[in-house]
């Protein structure tokens, strides 16, 4: 495959977004992949090779959800080299920006496969692993946990056998990043057309992970601490590679802070399983906490079901509808308890005053 220039199924083009253009759009413009995002100027690469462009003006006053991320597929006029448009996206990871402002920040486009990865060691959380597994399922991406630094470890089954339990058929595979033919066994997810994307916390391995599927030092890596068994922090963008089977692999910097919003969907089936006792509860809005006839209690007092999952599943559901809050309706909801508090208060002034 030539990196300078790509034909457009190797750059992940198929029928579905071929049937987006009309036949006026084909003739005046040429389909290129968002590579790069830095601010107003972007990275894109198509059969015409790799370019950096600026992006219109008024585009910075569209929606974060109309601008284009890495992994995007963008018209590009074939004279003035202008983006014309985004085409509509198969898949979008996005998440609450940092902060306290009800602000999403788009992740990735158009993506396939996500490899979640984690470490067998102190990284290893179950209760991270779903965070990341509740968006794939969000934007309708298959999953894969990719366990690293298997040989830093003498048992690697438990920690499969513990990823494996977050949902039925969850692909999971260990490796060795650093070799070239453990890591082969993911070869088949980066075939020729397909994208995958890259997620974890910070040094997991991703960057060593990278080097090694694409068989050349692209990212930078750092040597594993110490004290803690982490990786240091090596990738501060996102950004897309070549890889030698044919298909693309884009890369996200570990991600510190990771918030649910609108992800009630990948919630839902991830834990598919309380959902389905939900349903058996004696009333409709049991919490699963104190109430009579809670299914979900039951399972928990006969052992059926992990006080763990149950509690990351709350706590997820609880997370989601607050960060899918917009800034008025926030606004609003607080607004609101204020009143509430003020009468309260006033109330409680005047029964002192009566005596």
């Amino acid at each position: 495959m030539s990196y300078l220039q790509p034909t457009l199924p190797q750059l992940g083009w198929n029928h579905f977004f071929q049937q987006q253009l009309s036949l006026e759009e084909w003739q005046a413009t040429t389909p290129s992949r968002v590579a790069a995002v830095h601010g107003q100027i972007i990275d894109i690469i198509g059969e015409q090779g790799q370019q950096q462009i600026n992006l219109p003006g008024n585009w910075q006053q569209l929606d974060i959800s109309e601008r284009p991320t890495v992994g995007d597929w963008l018209l590009i006029h074939r004279e003035n080299t202008k983006p014309q448009r985004i085409l509509e996206r198969k898949s979008l990871f996005k998440r609450k920006a940092a902060g306290i402002e009800a602000k999403d920040q788009l992740m990735a486009a158009n993506i396939d496969t996500l490899f979640i990865v984690t470490s067998c060691n102190q990284d290893f959380n179950l209760s991270r692993l779903e965070r990341y597994l509740a968006l794939a399922y969000e934007a309708r991406v298959e999953p894969v946990v990719v366990l690293t630094k298997t040989d830093l470890v003498d048992d690697i089954s438990s920690y499969v056998d513990s990823a494996k339990s977050l949902k039925k058929d969850l692909l999971v595979e260990a490796i060795n990043s650093l070799d070239g033919q453990s890591t082969s066994i993911l070869s088949c997810w980066c075939e020729t057309g397909q994208t995958v994307a890259l997620t974890g916390s910070s040094g997991v391995g991703k960057s060593t992970l990278i080097n090694t599927l694409c068989h050349r030092n692209d990212q930078e890596t750092a040597e594993v601490r110490e004290d803690d068994a982490k990786g240091r922090h090596t990738t501060t963008s996102r950004s897309l590679h070549f890889l030698p089977d044919g298909g693309i692999l884009i890369d996200n910097p570990g991600l510190r802070e990771l918030q649910l919003v609108d992800c009630e969907d990948g919630i839902s089936s991830l834990f598919e399983d309380i959902e389905h006792l939900a349903q058996q509860c004696k009333f409709n809005n049991c919490q699963h906490t104190t109430e009579k006839g809670c299914a979900v209690r039951h399972a928990l007092v006969d052992g059926n079901l992990d006080p763990r999952r149950l509690l990351s599943y709350q706590k997820l559901k609880a997370e989601q509808s607050r960060n899918s809050e917009t800034i008025a309706e926030r606004r609003s909801r607080e607004k609101g308890f204020n009143k509430m508090c003020r009468k309260v208060m006033s109330a409680k002034r005047k029964r002192q005053n009566e005596f």
